[in-house]
């Protein structure tokens, strides 16, 4: 157990940033789910950016890796690309 004041605070906001992390994380994840199963090229290219403003937020706060950011925002974009 911490014995200091600061580690008790310390405890309690990595907590909140780790739930608040994991939320955002699994709500992206869904939304880049529900895109790749999307039918229609219109739908698709209208939901793509609002799944890569996610994408970019979750590298934003370091809870994903720049490079996985890049690398997953160029698959979704070419997933839509192929949409007809």
């Amino acid at each position: 157990m911490a014995n200091h004041k600061s580690a008790l605070k310390r405890i309690r906001s990595n907590e909140a940033k780790r739930l608040r992390n994991r939320y955002q994380h699994k709500t992206t994840r869904g939304a880049i789910k529900r895109l790749r199963d999307m039918e229609t090229a219109k739908d698709a290219s209208d939901y793509l950016p609002a799944v890569i403003s996610m994408i970019d937020k979750l590298a934003k706060n370091n809870v994903i890796h720049d490079n996985k950011a890049a690398n997953l925002k160029s698959s979704l974009a070419k997933h839509v690309a192929t949409l007809s």
